[in-house]
């Protein structure tokens, strides 16, 4: 006999109990039903890409995230996708007469082969929506009212949508007037201001040999505080003299009037022009959502990046899109009980019990016409006492429990057990469904 395994999980890998599916499965429902009301239609692509369709795209980081599959001996190098978003360049660049704009979502793991950590796994699920081949600021804003839908849908009631965009940011370097090399150091400075404020962002441009007088001018620059309009136009008059700056302004500005617009409330975004975002693909506006309680940082981003794809072709289209986390959107729903009743330990509505060998027959009829009603339903396999059936659907949150016992098969009849409010019924096996959904209705009032 070969010796027992002990069982066990990868480090940065997980399982997902049938409870933990139902939350997870609920959350992509909600954030694909959005997706499609908006006109993105789904997109497939493999786990395994060629290692130098992965390699440089996601900045110096690339090559420590990506996990090696190439076969011993075999002729391709291959590695896991860490995202999405480069798939879909490739898919583009393979495909250039999809019809554009091209507005594609896909649901689907990824894996990264960093050190695992808290809320850091190796393999987990990302959630894209994307629109390629449009340069017009409406595709950007889109993103960001279909993120305020979803987090609404959601029950979210504490997060806000910061924006800003690449454009800007090249902006505030030329406007700082520091070498090329020192700039990676600038914006990860200033990325940190609300976390340790302008104290600290002064301290980490000097650690990171930023110039006395950049220094200054930065500090002045990062006290510009207000509305996303009034921060817009004092941005314009101190750096009205550099284009790209300008440029990245218009875009923001244009940005804020469609998302009056489609009605997403002032209050759940905001302009952030220290915010950086650290992919080097990105080229014009950036946003991520952060939820404000409990402050588990942000849960979505994304941004525009029009030069990716040419990086695959002679030819490249504007692009941008935005990616959700479902692990954290999943872990602060939990937290917070955000998941409505419904959502509970089961999908399933009914158990139908065995009364005892002779009324197997019956049983089964009655399961086939609830599952025909469209009841999820669950038949219970074994002639066990019906108080341990009952206990069954208690243990698995299993809400409603049908008797057919002799007396009720010989009238046509069946006796429902409402678990929750410890009620019975015996009623016509013709109208079962019925009754179901009377009490149904009658909880949710």
């Amino acid at each position: 006999m070969a010796a027992t395994v002990k069982p066990r999980l990868p480090r940065g890998m997980r399982d997902f109990l049938p409870q933990q599916m139902i939350h997870r499965q609920y959350v992509i429902d909600v954030i694909q039903e959005t997706f499609e009301r908006f006109g993105y239609e789904p997109l497939s692509t493999p786990s395994v890409e060629l290692r130098a369709t992965l390699t440089g795209k996601y900045g110096p980081d690339a090559e420590r995230m990506m996990y090696d599959v190439s076969r011993k001996g075999g002729k391709e190098k291959l590695a896991l996708r860490y995202d999405l978003s480069v798939p879909l360049s490739r898919v583009v660049a393979m495909y250039p007469d999809l019809q554009k704009p091209f507005k594609r979502y896909q649901i689907s793991p990824v894996w990264r082969g960093e050190r695992p950590g808290k809320g850091r796994y190796r393999e987990f699920s990302q959630c894209d929506v994307d629109t390629v081949g449009t340069s017009s600021m409406l595709a950007d804003a889109e993103l960001i009212k279909i993120t305020y839908d979803i987090l609404n849908r959601l029950g979210f009631q504490k997060f806000a949508i910061n924006i800003n965009n690449r454009k800007l940011l090249t902006g505030i370097g030329q406007f700082a007037g520091v070498p090329d090399e020192l700039l990676g150091g600038l914006y990860r400075a200033i990325d940190k201001l609300e976390k340790i404020g302008l104290e600290g962002v002064e301290e980490e441009l000097r650690a990171n040999q930023i110039p006395e007088d950049a220094v200054v001018r930065l500090l002045k620059l990062l006290q510009v505080t207000g509305d996303s309009r009034s921060i817009l136009r004092d941005l314009e008059e101190r750096l009205g003299q550099y284009p790209m700056a300008m440029e990245g302004i218009r875009e923001l500005q244009a940005l804020l009037t469609y998302l009056s617009s489609m009605g997403v409330p002032a209050e759940r975004y905001q302009v952030d022009f220290s915010m950086v975002r650290g992919l080097d693909y990105y080229t014009g506006p950036i946003f991520e959502a952060v939820v404000e309680e409990p402050r588990v940082g942000s849960i979505c981003g994304g941004g525009r990046y029009d030069e990716l794809i040419g990086t695959f072709s002679d030819r490249s289209f504007p692009a941008t899109g935005i990616s959700f986390g479902i692990e954290r959107i999943i872990d602060v729903m939990e937290e917070l009980d955000m998941f409505p009743a419904t959502v509970g330990a089961t999908n399933t509505q009914v158990l139908v019990t065995i009364f005892d060998e002779a009324q197997v027959s019956a049983s089964l009829q009655v399961s086939n016409d609830l599952r025909d009603s469209g009841l999820n339903t669950e038949l219970y396999f074994e002639n066990d006492p019906l108080g341990d059936q009952i206990r069954y659907a208690l243990k698995k949150g299993i809400p409603y429990v049908i008797i057919v016992g002799p007396d009720e098969a010989a009238a046509g009849k069946v006796t429902i057990r409402n678990l929750s409010l410890k009620e019975q019924r015996t009623v016509e096996r013709s109208r079962m469904t019925e009754h179901i959904e009377d009490w149904e209705g009658n909880e949710g009032e």
